[in-house]
């Protein structure tokens, strides 16, 4: 793994959340997308050289609602940089990870992502990530 790519965290209202970050970073989202797949709409800042992705559902039975549901607006995933993927992937599973997918999908920011069990990761919710190269 070669950095921390993003921290991740959920939220009840994307333009609430946007608004609020805006004067806490003192700059404006850089990126907005929905990723359709996870349900959840996103939206990216810039800090120096740290990112911070804000997830809101946008469907009252996808992952970050029923997050929202059992514990509220918080922190929900860190996500690492990764060179290979799928590579990285091979790599946690032969340590005994339990990951969420099989094999890598896109998702926001032009990466390919993938989760790490937050069972097998002393509770925390990891997420992989790779640059698509086209």
């Amino acid at each position: 793994m070669k950095k921390i790519e993003h921290l991740g965290i959920a939220v009840k209202n994307i333009e609430d959340s946007n608004a609020l970050f805006e004067k806490l970073l003192g700059v404006a989202p850089y990126k907005q997308e929905e990723v359709a797949s996870e349900g959840v709409n996103t939206s990216f800042f810039q800090n120096g050289p740290n990112k911070i992705e804000l997830l809101a559902s946008t469907n009252s039975d996808g992952p970050i609602a029923k997050f929202l549901e059992k514990k509220g607006e918080g922190i929900h995933h860190v996500a690492f940089e990764v060179n290979d993927i799928v590579a990285e992937m091979a790599r946690l599973k032969s340590e005994g990870f339990t990951l969420l997918n099989e094999k890598p999908k896109k998702g926001a920011d032009n990466k390919w992502v993938a989760f790490v069990h937050p069972k097998t990761a002393n509770g925390v919710l990891v997420e992989l990530c790779q640059e698509i190269r086209e």
